[in-house]
């Protein structure tokens, strides 16, 4: 694996090679956005074996098992443990330019000094090497945060949560910081077959009988409160694009009494609805000075057949084509106008939106803080090799990428953090080759602290102040 991952790996020049070793390797990761376990950190969990690590919740390699063939049995199923890893070692050599290809070696490499190649050949050696380092306390999930030289992270955690794992980790005084994220939308969508559950729910947790628009904002804000006493500062959503509707207060009440009341309601009406929602979330998030990320275009759940025998998010989503640019544009600006609008970071799945996204962002910057808006890191399936360097490019060439924040893993895995390695590489060897070619100074000082500041300082400060 010499030539494969080195210490040079992705990294074309010796300007590349010298901003990364120099300025970027030894930096500590805040990863504000994951969908990692606030229990397995809580309990700080120890895995039995690598495919409890690994393949217990990644809808990115049951995904590619399926598409090599691969029967459900060994990927959802009651296969041994033992039996899924060599499933999966077995397709490893198929998956050549997919970026689990490289993730899955720089991870074998950086947590257990793995420095050859995974395949069926090496199955059986990789999984009781891992199952016995995994045995180690010092590889329990806390553990495999602090070899990342994580510093910050932030689940993905549903308003009726009662952040007692968060709490239980304050109180144990671990040294990484470990946040919770209000995710509201089982609040937003009002056509799922399970809203008026959800309603309910949401009204035993925040001590009110909901039984109109006024109960609902009451308990919505019952609950950002609750989040906010628990030392939350950031919201996530989840949505297909952002709705934006002529709306009055009165229809509204209308609309949300008849669905809570069991009926259905028109697409129109459920647009309005969520308006309404997502303009009040927002200026609670301002008022409370909250950060708000809004994750957008991914189509989800697909296979309506695999979804009723697996469950939600089992790897059957895809990139979505929806109207994303004048709904957002009135979405920002009526924030705007109020003096209401939070810090924003905007992320989008479809390739094609990645100018609009690039450009929106400058529309909103209001002189308050540097990089107020933001233009999120390449998320889902754009977070791999072509993705980030097309991202980088367009924000370099639209926006001003000095100000980005960063990466994000937006994984479920404790062992997905040398992503953040994969990014810094790529940044270091795109400004490398533009040192090289004449476009940008040759200066390592200029250039090596606009790399710390994208790697890890930019966030600092954005999330800090």
């Amino acid at each position: 694996m010499s030539n494969f991952i080195n210490d040079n790996f992705l990294l074309d020049n010796n300007f590349a090679i010298k901003l990364y070793h120099e300025y970027a390797i030894n930096l500590p990761i805040i990863d504000y956005h994951s969908h990692l376990s606030p229990k397995d950190i809580c309990n700080n969990r120890k895995f039995k074996n690598i495919s409890e690590a690994w393949l217990e919740d990644d809808h990115y390699k049951w995904r590619a098992m399926r598409t090599m063939g691969v029967d459900e049995k060994y990927i959802t199923g009651k296969s041994s443990n033992k039996e899924k890893f060599k499933k999966w070692s077995s397709i490893i050599p198929d998956l050549i330019r997919n970026p689990l290809y490289h993730w899955t070696h720089l991870e074998l490499l950086r947590y257990f000094g793995f420095n050859k190649f995974l395949d069926l050949n090496t199955a059986d050696y990789v999984y009781d090497l891992t199952s016995e380092k995994l045995s180690y306390d010092s590889f329990s999930t806390r553990g495999l945060l602090k070899m990342m030289n994580v510093k910050s992270i932030c689940t993905t955690d549903d308003p009726l949560d009662d952040l007692s794992y968060h709490k239980e980790i304050k109180a144990s005084n671990f040294e990484i910081n470990v946040g919770c994220t209000f995710r509201p939308d089982n609040l937003i969508n009002i056509l799922s077959k399970d809203f008026m559950k959800y309603i309910n729910d949401f009204g035993l947790v925040s001590n009110f009988k909901i039984k109109n628009l006024t109960d609902l904002k009451n308990a919505i804000i019952n609950r950002i409160n609750f989040f906010h006493e628990s030392g939350c500062r950031i919201s996530d959503h989840g949505l297909n694009f952002i709705p934006f509707e002529d709306i009055k207060e009165k229809e509204i009440e209308i609309i949300f009494k008849k669905r809570i009341n069991g009926n259905m309601i028109s697409l129109e009406e459920s647009l309005k609805y969520q308006t309404l929602i997502l303009i009040f979330l927002s200026e609670l998030y301002y008022k409370n000075g909250w950060v708000q990320q809004f994750h957008l275009g991914a189509m989800r759940n697909n296979n309506s057949r695999m979804k009723d025998k697996i469950g939600k998010d089992a790897g059957f989503d895809s990139i979505g084509s929806y109207p994303m640019d004048v709904n957002l544009s009135k979405f920002l600006d009526k924030l705007d106008s109020n003096g209401k609008l939070a810090k924003t970071i905007l992320y989008n799945s479809n390739p094609s939106d990645n100018a609009f996204f690039a450009s929106i962002i400058g529309n909103f910057n209001d002189g308050s803080h540097k990089g107020k808006i933001q233009w999120g890191s390449g998320w889902w399936f754009l977070d791999q090799l072509e993705g980030m360097t097309n991202h980088l490019n367009t924000l370099s060439n639209i926006g001003i990428i000095s100000t980005f924040i960063g990466m994000i893993t937006d994984s479920r895995s404790f062992l997905s953090f040398p992503r953040h390695e994969y990014f810094r590489r790529l940044l270091c060897n795109m400004f490398g080759k533009d040192i090289e070619k004449g476009l940008i100074p040759n200066d390592m000082n200029l250039i090596g602290e606009i790399i710390s500041k994208i790697c890890f300082y930019n966030a600092k400060e954005y999330f800090e102040k």
